[in-house]
């Protein structure tokens, strides 16, 4: 049996729902649905509403207006509909990320929302050790470096710290996140922090590497292929497409679900991958790091 997913998941799975309605019913004599634009016609809500609904970034704020498009889709069924209004409700209220928006850059609170709803995630980071993987320490470290420049504060530092602890618990709950990491080597030789910082850091990947559903490699200082930009790959089962998240300059996160930005993503990581030392070298390489403090 699935387990229930939470807010983001809710409006993911509505707005695919919604989507397939749309595009699936009949219009008039020709058939091939609606668009968007002729979806919200004599409805409340804008074409650029619709779309964010969705794309699972909204939810209904009125169920008339849903109502309303359920009965322009030709839905007749009253358990669906009730299934689709319950769904629309649940996916309006607040939950644990609610208190943590405030810390995150445009787009990024739709990203950390999607996590524990993914079956398996695959990322790549260059230069840093992947917010998933860090140590407390090394993650204040981190944060406390960057104030000054950002112009951040001490509260802005401790609550971004129990945000990062607090998405790791994707990979320690029962039905933990399948994650697959490929770390540059430039971010393991970066020193944060002192010799004790980086020695607990290491122990931690070592540990992390050593379970069932976590695997982590090392891109070394090499000739071959390498993404100058770190990235993430969602996988989220249940029909839903798998999404890629991506940095920008401007400290923005950009997801997109789109199968030809996706496919792009993937073929990277493979390639990297396959350039990457072999998983069971991961222990060794991080030993020998650690004998160099």
């Amino acid at each position: 049996m699935a387990a229930k997913r939470g807010r983001t998941g809710q409006r993911l799975e509505l707005g695919l729902q919604l989507r397939q309605l749309r595009e699936g019913c009949g219009l008039g004599d020709r058939g091939g649905g609606f668009t968007r634009k002729q979806a919200v016609q004599g409805l409340r809500i804008s074409e650029a509403s619709l779309l964010r609904i969705e794309t699972g970034a909204l939810n209904f704020r009125n169920v008339g207006d849903l109502r309303k498009l359920l009965d322009k889709y030709g839905v007749t069924d009253e358990a669906v509909i009730e299934a689709l209004i319950a769904l629309n409700r649940e996916s309006g209220h607040q939950d644990w990320l609610t208190q943590f928006r405030g810390l995150m850059p445009a787009g990024m609170p739709g990203f950390v929302g999607l996590e524990p709803e993914a079956r398996s995630m695959r990322a790549y980071h260059p230069t840093l050790i992947y917010g998933l993987l860090q140590t407390r320490r090394y993650a204040e470290t981190l944060l406390e470096l960057h104030k000054p420049v950002e112009e951040t504060t001490s509260e802005f530092v401790r609550s971004s710290v129990e945000l990062r602890m607090k998405r790791q618990e994707v990979l320690t709950r029962d039905d933990p996140v399948r994650l697959r990491v490929i770390l540059g080597e430039a971010a393991l030789r970066y020193p944060i922090g002192g010799a004790d910082v980086m020695r607990e850091q290491f122990e931690k990947l070592v540990k992390m590497n050593s379970w069932d559903h976590i695997t982590i490699q090392v891109l070394p200082f090499r000739a071959g292929y390498r993404s100058a930009n770190d990235f993430a790959i969602l996988d989220l089962g249940d029909g839903l497409p798998p999404r890629v998240q991506i940095d920008s300059a401007w400290g923005a996160t950009h997801t997109s679900e789109k199968r030809r930005e996706v496919d792009r993503f993937v073929r990277r990581f493979d390639t990297m991958t396959a350039s990457a030392l072999p998983p069971e070298d991961t222990p060794q390489f991080l030993n020998q790091l650690e004998r160099e403090l």
